[in-house]
Protein backbone atom coordinates (compact mmCIF):
# COMPACT_ATOMS: atom_id res chain seq x y z
CA UNK A 1 0.00 0.00 0.00
CA UNK A 2 1.36 3.24 -0.69
CA UNK A 3 -0.02 7.21 -0.01
CA UNK A 4 -2.20 7.18 -3.12
CA UNK A 5 -3.73 4.35 -2.64
CA UNK A 6 -5.06 5.41 1.01
CA UNK A 7 -8.49 7.16 1.21
CA UNK A 8 -8.57 10.69 1.84
CA UNK A 9 -8.95 10.27 5.82
CA UNK A 10 -5.71 7.82 5.84
CA UNK A 11 -2.51 9.95 4.55
CA UNK A 12 0.75 9.49 6.88
CA UNK A 13 4.36 10.11 6.65
CA UNK A 14 7.21 7.45 7.82
CA UNK A 15 9.72 9.86 9.12
CA UNK A 16 13.14 8.38 9.82
CA UNK A 17 16.76 9.31 10.16
CA UNK A 18 20.21 9.14 9.28
CA UNK A 19 21.33 7.39 13.09
CA UNK A 20 19.84 7.66 16.20
CA UNK A 21 19.97 11.07 17.97
CA UNK A 22 19.25 13.24 14.57
CA UNK A 23 16.34 14.64 15.35
CA UNK A 24 13.14 12.93 14.03
CA UNK A 25 11.28 13.82 17.35
CA UNK A 26 11.80 17.37 16.77
CA UNK A 27 10.89 17.04 12.72
CA UNK A 28 8.11 15.00 13.77
CA UNK A 29 6.37 17.12 15.97
CA UNK A 30 7.07 20.27 13.50
CA UNK A 31 5.46 18.53 10.65
CA UNK A 32 2.92 17.58 13.29
CA UNK A 33 2.20 21.73 14.17
CA UNK A 34 2.94 22.38 10.99
CA UNK A 35 -0.19 20.89 9.12
CA UNK A 36 -2.06 21.07 11.88
CA UNK A 37 -2.05 24.74 11.73
CA UNK A 38 -3.27 24.43 7.75
CA UNK A 39 -6.43 22.84 9.50
CA UNK A 40 -6.02 19.05 9.45
CA UNK A 41 -6.35 16.74 11.96
CA UNK A 42 -2.81 15.38 13.06
CA UNK A 43 -1.54 12.41 15.04
CA UNK A 44 1.90 11.02 16.38
CA UNK A 45 2.66 7.52 16.03
CA UNK A 46 5.47 6.09 17.62
CA UNK A 47 4.69 2.36 18.58
CA UNK A 48 8.38 1.18 20.08
CA UNK A 49 10.06 3.61 22.34
CA UNK A 50 12.86 3.01 24.72
CA UNK A 51 13.66 5.08 27.64
CA UNK A 52 11.40 6.21 30.00
CA UNK A 53 11.09 8.96 32.50
CA UNK A 54 8.95 9.38 35.52
CA UNK A 55 6.57 12.75 35.04
CA UNK A 56 5.34 14.89 38.53
CA UNK A 57 2.28 12.73 37.80
CA UNK A 58 3.84 9.43 38.44
CA UNK A 59 3.50 8.13 34.87
CA UNK A 60 6.22 6.64 33.06
CA UNK A 61 6.47 7.46 29.24
CA UNK A 62 8.60 7.84 27.23
CA UNK A 63 9.95 11.50 25.79
CA UNK A 64 9.84 11.08 22.63
CA UNK A 65 5.98 9.74 22.51
CA UNK A 66 5.04 12.55 25.08
CA UNK A 67 6.14 15.06 22.66
CA UNK A 68 4.52 13.42 19.94
CA UNK A 69 1.32 13.45 21.56
CA UNK A 70 1.08 17.13 22.65
CA UNK A 71 2.39 18.20 19.41
CA UNK A 72 -0.55 16.02 17.72
CA UNK A 73 -3.84 17.82 17.17
CA UNK A 74 -5.97 15.08 17.83
CA UNK A 75 -6.55 13.93 21.89
CA UNK A 76 -4.89 10.78 22.32
CA UNK A 77 -3.54 8.84 25.35
CA UNK A 78 -0.18 7.56 25.33
CA UNK A 79 -0.86 4.33 25.08
CA UNK A 80 -2.34 4.87 21.79
CA UNK A 81 0.62 6.51 20.86
CA UNK A 82 2.92 4.89 22.23
CA UNK A 83 2.00 1.12 22.67
CA UNK A 84 5.29 -0.03 23.37
CA UNK A 85 7.54 1.70 25.58
CA UNK A 86 10.23 0.23 26.80
CA UNK A 87 11.86 1.36 30.34
CA UNK A 88 15.61 0.71 29.43
CA UNK A 89 17.60 3.19 27.23
CA UNK A 90 19.01 1.18 24.92
CA UNK A 91 18.69 -0.26 21.60
CA UNK A 92 14.40 -1.53 20.96
CA UNK A 93 15.19 -5.16 20.99
CA UNK A 94 17.29 -5.52 24.04
CA UNK A 95 15.55 -3.30 25.73
CA UNK A 96 12.60 -5.45 25.27
CA UNK A 97 14.58 -8.32 26.66
CA UNK A 98 15.29 -6.45 29.78
CA UNK A 99 11.85 -5.89 30.19
CA UNK A 100 10.66 -9.20 29.65
CA UNK A 101 13.45 -10.24 32.05
CA UNK A 102 12.29 -7.93 34.85
CA UNK A 103 8.48 -8.80 34.53
CA UNK A 104 9.55 -12.42 34.64
CA UNK A 105 11.64 -12.29 37.46
CA UNK A 106 8.82 -10.48 39.11
CA UNK A 107 6.27 -12.76 38.07
CA UNK A 108 4.55 -10.23 36.55
CA UNK A 109 2.77 -10.63 33.07
CA UNK A 110 5.50 -10.48 29.98
CA UNK A 111 4.75 -8.15 27.51
CA UNK A 112 5.28 -9.07 23.97
CA UNK A 113 6.02 -6.68 20.71
CA UNK A 114 3.61 -7.96 18.44
CA UNK A 115 4.05 -6.77 14.93
CA UNK A 116 0.23 -7.31 13.16
CA UNK A 117 -1.12 -5.12 16.46
CA UNK A 118 1.71 -2.43 15.97
CA UNK A 119 0.34 -1.95 12.04
CA UNK A 120 -3.08 -2.14 13.30
CA UNK A 121 -2.88 0.53 15.87
CA UNK A 122 -1.15 2.85 12.84
CA UNK A 123 -4.98 1.87 10.97
CA UNK A 124 -6.94 2.89 14.16
CA UNK A 125 -5.04 6.33 14.05
CA UNK A 126 -5.32 6.68 10.70
CA UNK A 127 -9.16 6.58 10.46
CA UNK A 128 -9.56 8.91 13.38
CA UNK A 129 -7.27 11.96 11.78
CA UNK A 130 -6.95 13.24 9.19
CA UNK A 131 -2.53 12.89 9.11
CA UNK A 132 -0.92 10.76 10.67
CA UNK A 133 3.28 11.15 11.59
CA UNK A 134 4.51 7.65 12.49
CA UNK A 135 8.19 8.28 14.01
CA UNK A 136 10.78 5.01 13.48
CA UNK A 137 13.25 4.24 15.84
CA UNK A 138 17.06 4.96 15.54
CA UNK A 139 18.37 4.58 11.98
CA UNK A 140 16.11 3.07 9.03
CA UNK A 141 16.89 -0.68 9.93
CA UNK A 142 17.33 -0.88 13.37
CA UNK A 143 15.63 -4.12 14.79
CA UNK A 144 12.82 -4.34 16.61
CA UNK A 145 12.91 -7.92 17.69
CA UNK A 146 15.79 -10.50 18.45
CA UNK A 147 14.94 -13.55 16.50
CA UNK A 148 14.54 -15.50 19.80
CA UNK A 149 11.11 -16.46 19.66
CA UNK A 150 10.65 -18.88 16.89
CA UNK A 151 7.39 -17.49 16.15
CA UNK A 152 8.84 -13.97 15.48
CA UNK A 153 11.13 -13.56 13.17
CA UNK A 154 13.81 -10.91 12.95
CA UNK A 155 11.09 -7.79 12.38
CA UNK A 156 12.39 -3.98 12.24
CA UNK A 157 11.84 -0.16 11.56
CA UNK A 158 12.03 -0.43 7.94
CA UNK A 159 9.34 -3.60 8.32
CA UNK A 160 7.10 -1.01 9.79
CA UNK A 161 7.90 1.28 7.46
CA UNK A 162 7.31 -1.40 4.45
CA UNK A 163 3.94 -2.60 6.21
CA UNK A 164 2.40 0.76 6.51
CA UNK A 165 3.62 1.80 2.73
CA UNK A 166 3.52 5.30 4.27
CA UNK A 167 5.97 8.19 2.13
CA UNK A 168 8.81 8.33 4.07
CA UNK A 169 10.57 11.65 5.20
CA UNK A 170 14.16 11.09 5.79
CA UNK A 171 15.41 13.68 8.59
CA UNK A 172 19.72 14.10 7.79
CA UNK A 173 21.22 14.75 10.96
CA UNK A 174 23.81 17.44 9.96
CA UNK A 175 27.11 16.40 11.22
CA UNK A 176 30.27 14.98 9.76
CA UNK A 177 29.40 11.73 7.38
CA UNK A 178 25.90 12.35 7.11
CA UNK A 179 26.07 12.47 2.96
CA UNK A 180 27.20 8.94 3.99
CA UNK A 181 24.77 8.02 5.87
CA UNK A 182 21.88 10.10 4.43
CA UNK A 183 22.63 8.33 0.92
CA UNK A 184 22.73 4.85 2.27
CA UNK A 185 19.45 5.66 4.45
CA UNK A 186 18.04 6.50 0.74
CA UNK A 187 18.74 3.98 -1.06
CA UNK A 188 17.30 1.16 1.73
CA UNK A 189 14.13 3.30 1.44
CA UNK A 190 14.28 2.55 -2.20
CA UNK A 191 15.26 -1.18 -1.70
CA UNK A 192 11.82 -1.53 0.40
CA UNK A 193 9.77 -0.17 -2.75
CA UNK A 194 8.71 3.12 -1.17
CA UNK A 195 8.13 6.46 -1.46
CA UNK A 196 11.45 9.07 -0.54
CA UNK A 197 9.28 12.09 -0.17
CA UNK A 198 11.85 14.51 0.79
CA UNK A 199 14.32 15.01 3.48
CA UNK A 200 15.24 17.82 6.37
CA UNK A 201 18.00 19.57 7.06
CA UNK A 202 18.48 19.05 10.88
CA UNK A 203 21.06 20.25 12.57
CA UNK A 204 23.21 18.55 15.15
CA UNK A 205 26.70 20.29 15.30
CA UNK A 206 25.96 23.75 14.70
CA UNK A 207 29.66 24.14 14.35
CA UNK A 208 29.68 21.70 11.34
CA UNK A 209 33.08 22.23 9.12
CA UNK A 210 31.64 23.31 5.29
CA UNK A 211 27.97 22.91 6.61
CA UNK A 212 26.69 24.82 3.14
CA UNK A 213 28.92 22.73 0.71
CA UNK A 214 27.76 19.57 2.84
CA UNK A 215 23.89 20.67 2.54
CA UNK A 216 24.35 21.60 -1.43
CA UNK A 217 25.64 18.49 -2.18
CA UNK A 218 22.67 16.44 -0.04
CA UNK A 219 20.44 18.40 -1.72
CA UNK A 220 21.79 17.77 -5.53
CA UNK A 221 22.58 13.98 -4.83
CA UNK A 222 19.44 13.55 -3.01
CA UNK A 223 17.08 15.00 -5.97
CA UNK A 224 19.26 13.43 -9.05
CA UNK A 225 19.25 9.91 -7.35
CA UNK A 226 16.21 9.62 -5.10
CA UNK A 227 14.03 12.38 -6.48
CA UNK A 228 13.75 13.79 -2.85
CA UNK A 229 13.23 17.22 -2.29
CA UNK A 230 14.65 19.53 0.88
CA UNK A 231 11.30 19.96 3.18
CA UNK A 232 13.31 22.23 5.20
CA UNK A 233 16.05 23.71 7.55
CA UNK A 234 16.13 23.77 11.12
CA UNK A 235 18.65 24.79 12.80
CA UNK A 236 20.13 24.82 16.16
CA UNK A 237 17.89 25.56 18.62
CA UNK A 238 17.70 26.75 22.40
CA UNK A 239 13.94 25.87 22.46
CA UNK A 240 13.04 23.56 20.25
CA UNK A 241 9.34 24.03 20.28
CA UNK A 242 7.14 21.94 17.27
CA UNK A 243 6.47 25.91 16.55
CA UNK A 244 9.78 26.76 16.44
CA UNK A 245 10.18 23.66 14.59
CA UNK A 246 7.71 24.08 11.76
CA UNK A 247 9.13 27.50 10.82
CA UNK A 248 11.83 25.77 9.53
CA UNK A 249 10.11 22.94 7.22
CA UNK A 250 7.85 24.06 4.22
CA UNK A 251 4.71 22.85 5.02
CA UNK A 252 3.22 24.02 1.93
CA UNK A 253 5.42 22.26 -0.26
CA UNK A 254 4.87 18.89 2.03
CA UNK A 255 1.37 19.19 1.46
CA UNK A 256 1.43 19.53 -2.03
CA UNK A 257 3.55 16.21 -2.24
CA UNK A 258 1.16 14.69 -0.39
CA UNK A 259 -1.45 16.00 -2.32
CA UNK A 260 -3.17 17.34 0.34
CA UNK A 261 -3.62 21.00 -0.19
CA UNK A 262 -7.17 21.55 0.53
CA UNK A 263 -8.49 21.95 4.12
CA UNK A 264 -10.74 18.48 4.87
CA UNK A 265 -14.54 19.13 5.57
Amino acid sequence: MNASSLAPRQLGIFVTGTDTEVGKTRISTGLLHALAQRGWLTAGYKPVAAGQDRLDDGRWVNEDVEALRRAGSLLLSDAEVGPWQWHSACAPHIAARLDAEAAEAAGRPVRRFDPARCLAGARRLQVRADLLVVEGVGGFAVPLTDGADPDLPWWGSDDLALGLGLPVVLVVGMRLGCINHALLTAEAVRARGLRLLGWVANTVDAGMGWRAENFQTLRALLMQRYGAVCLGEVPRLADPTPAAVAAGLDAALVARLLGIEEIPA
